[in-house]
């Protein structure tokens, strides 16, 4: 009986259902399965009623899954604490990121950091939609805005200012707006997430919060089309200052309506335990939170970002 099979046992007893815990895990089936016969057989007991389509504890199964779960904490820990005090960063990481961070921000990031750790083995995960964690196999994911489920743990990596984008093609020919209202005569490009259109769009200048409704002739489910769409000059997009910082920084959009947009969200990186908190969680961790904070030194370097406080 390995460790691991203890997992498996109590991801069975939590779903009630092997292949529910096997997609859980990320496993087959029957390697889900295989593993719960082991774990008793090592302890002579019947944990389960199966039949074909229903799976329940038996009275052994409701008297000894706490034990079971008590015992994989502390076993797991142990294992833990003996990767940390060899201070190993191995094994894999799956990771979850929303759509244009994943792809344009972070990829080349997660390669350079893998390129100094060779025993990390990354599955990436990207989806604009949160990861239900019970459900996905996913560790740990990048989130922007404060996480709302008290059961989740995470770690801010940082502020992130949005900004008001537009290519130099789109800005000559519609001109350059002066004010929020100034803007429902544009094309917006607009986000949509779970049915809802993001076209009201607010805006800030330090004191006052503006809110204006845009009209939009390309609406998306991928936030990363709304920057393509951006760059090619089809209209205006409010996205993250990350996503968009090497396309500002390369002159391929520019800003506007800079004294009016000083608003930020917030990314995390979240995981369903504190448990889950490895060393490779944390090397990740330290890793976004410096590359984040270094690529939006180099924007306000340049001249955007007046009012950031990086």
């Amino acid at each position: 009986m390995l460790v691991n099979d203890l997992q498996v046992t109590l991801k069975v007893a939590e779903f009630k259902s092997i292949k529910l815990a096997a997609e859980s895990l990320d496993m087959q089936i029957a390697t889900a399965s295989a593993a719960l016969k082991r774990v008793e057989k090592s302890f002579g007991i019947e944990l389960f009623v199966r039949s074909t389509r229903n799976l329940r504890l038996t009275a052994a199964g409701e008297k000894f899954i706490p034990q079971i779960e008590q015992a994989y904490v502390l076993l797991a820990n142990i294992g833990q604490s003996v990767k940390e005090e060899q201070e190993l960063v191995e094994g894999e990481m799956r990771l979850s990121a929303p759509s244009d961070l994943g792809r344009n921000v972070l990829l080349p990031w997660i390669n350079e950091l893998m390129a100094a750790h060779a025993k990390i083995n990354l599955k990436l995960h990207i989806s604009d939609s949160n990861v239900d964690f019970y459900r996905d196999p996913i560790d740990i994911a990048l989130r922007y805005g404060v996480p709302k489920d008290s059961s989740m743990y995470g770690y801010k990596i940082c502020d992130v200012p949005i900004v008001l984008c537009a290519a130099p093609a789109y800005i000559k020919k519609v001109g350059i707006p002066a004010t929020p209202n100034d803007l429902t005569s544009l094309n917006g490009l607009c986000f949509q997430l779970h049915g809802t259109v993001h076209d009201t769009w607010p805006f800030s200048n330090g004191k006052d919060t503006f809110k204006v409704k845009m009209t939009s002739d390309r609406t998306t489910n991928d936030s990363e089309l709304v920057k393509r769409w951006c760059v090619d000059g089809h209209g205006i997009a409010r996205k993250s200052a990350l996503e968009m910082a090497d396309d500002i920084l390369d002159g391929k959009v520019q800003t506007l309506l800079a004294d009016y947009c000083q608003i930020s969200t917030e990314l995390w990186l979240v995981c369903p335990s504190r448990q889950l908190i490895t060393p490779m969680v944390r090397l990740f961790r330290e890793y976004f939170q410096n590359k984040c904070q270094d690529k939006l030194r180099e924007l306000k370097s340049a001249g955007h970002l007046a009012w950031y406080v990086v």
